[in-house]
């Protein structure tokens, strides 16, 4: 093993007969370079877009949430919320309750969700960040309601934070009501004015459609005291949440579902981590091209070797020790191309994340292209590039183990 990685290493090294191998050669290192450096760098944007889209959605959809299984409604007893907050691993947990809505600002109207929460859920999201505009938070003790809203119903119904003549009303079906009276609408609505603290900015699908307000704001106007759609959980660093689910279904037992974020948004995971896994195996496609240059490489110097290895024959080198130059030789040419595309994709993945070569067009959150580097990608985009190595110097390797055995020809 170690004598055929020598030889290899040594025609590696050494200069060919014939200028077109040299050509052909580097020519097949650089395609195998181009395709892993582009491997490196796109998974690398992949995961910086997929960890920005996951930051944003986390301040609706917690680490954990618990909802009811049958309905939208539950209640949870004192017991079971002291019991929740014990359970290890969990770090802070809030309670909540929504539902549609139609709101109501200055002669506009628009349907949206309305959302109840209580202290801690700011806390548990980390909403403060996405506030643009006045604070995030709901001070109960103020002589008016309170409320956050997104971007996209400000400027819809005219709510302005500095103005404080500036109300959103909020109207929900009574759920006495039967039927919707001709002679007097407002009759069969619930209905609260909110005034705008704060505005956030988050996405379209949260900036267009949520106010928050006080969980017994919420309440009153849904006319469902000390019941809750939610109870939303931030779990501690390094917290294993397939064991916090598992305790949280043992108290609580199947009148309520738990969660976790994957669960609780799994077209959105399915999407962007098919979307990694489709470039990849373009990408893998453009790399196994690319190893058809390879083959010839390989073919030609066995062609080249082919005294060489008669005469390693003769000295009692078996096929399997001439296959495995071939094929150490094979790793070698993948590998330095490994090496060139995987640091190239480092150091352009380095200059992004500290520089912003590539920036986004205005109205973005973010100014420039997200890079999150994980050394799963670099070892992954590795091991592809030293298995295609490997595939492609097979035919030539197996070609020049079966070679006879002619020195007089030579």
């Amino acid at each position: 093993m170690k004598l055929a990685a020598t030889i290899a290493w040594r025609y590696f090294r050494g200069k060919k007969s014939a200028q077109a191998i040299n050509i052909i050669s580097w020519i097949s290192i650089s395609a195998i370079a181009v395709s892993a450096g582009a491997m490196t760098v796109l998974f690398s944007i992949f995961n910086g877009l997929e960890g920005t889209v996951l930051d944003m959605y986390s301040a609706f959809y917690p680490d954990i949430k618990i909802s009811a299984a049958k309905g939208k409604f539950f209640t949870l007893a004192p017991d079971k919320q002291a019991a929740i907050g014990k359970i290890p691993g969990i770090a802070l947990s809030s309670y909540a309750i929504e539902d549609m809505v139609l709101l109501s600002g200055q002669d506009e109207q628009k349907v949206g969700t309305l959302k109840g929460v209580d202290a801690q859920w700011f806390d548990v999201t980390h909403m403060d960040s996405f506030i643009v505009e006045g604070k995030g938070s709901l001070d109960e003790h103020k002589n008016y309601t309170p409320a956050v809203v997104g971007l996209n119903i400000a400027a819809a119904l005219g709510a302005d934070v500095d103005n404080v003549f500036s109300f959103l009303r909020i109207y929900y079906p009574k759920p006495s009501a039967k039927s919707l009276s001709v002679q007097d609408p407002e009759a069969s609505f619930n209905s609260i004015a909110v005034k705008p603290d704060g505005i956030f900015r988050i996405q379209d699908e949260f900036d267009g459609s949520y106010v928050l307000t006080t969980i017994a704001a919420a309440q009153h106007l849904f006319g469902k005291p000390g019941m809750l759609t939610s109870v939303e959980l931030k779990m501690k660093p390094g917290a294993q949440p397939t064991a916090i689910k598992r305790e949280l279904r043992r108290l609580l037992g199947d009148d309520v579902k738990v969660e976790d974020r994957f669960e609780q948004n799994k077209t959105l995971y399915m999407v962007m981590r098919g979307e990694k896994w489709a470039v990849y195996a373009i990408l893998l496609l453009v790399l196994l091209i690319a190893s058809f240059n390879m083959i010839g490489s390989l073919s030609m110097v066995v062609l080249e070797k082919k005294k060489d290895m008669a005469i390693l024959k003769s000295m009692g080198a078996t096929q399997g020790m001439v296959q495995r130059i071939f094929l150490f030789e094979g790793c070698c040419l993948a590998l330095l191309g490994g090496v060139l595309g995987i640091g190239s994709g480092l150091l352009l993945c380095l200059g992004q994340q500290y520089f912003g070569w590539v920036s986004l067009p205005d109205g973005f959150i973010i100014s420039a292209y997200p890079v999150e580097m994980r050394l799963t990608d670099f070892m992954l985009v590795a091991v592809t590039v030293l298995a295609v190595g490997v595939l492609a110097a097979w035919y030539p390797a197996r070609k020049a183990a079966l070679q006879p055995l002619v020195l007089r020809e030579e």
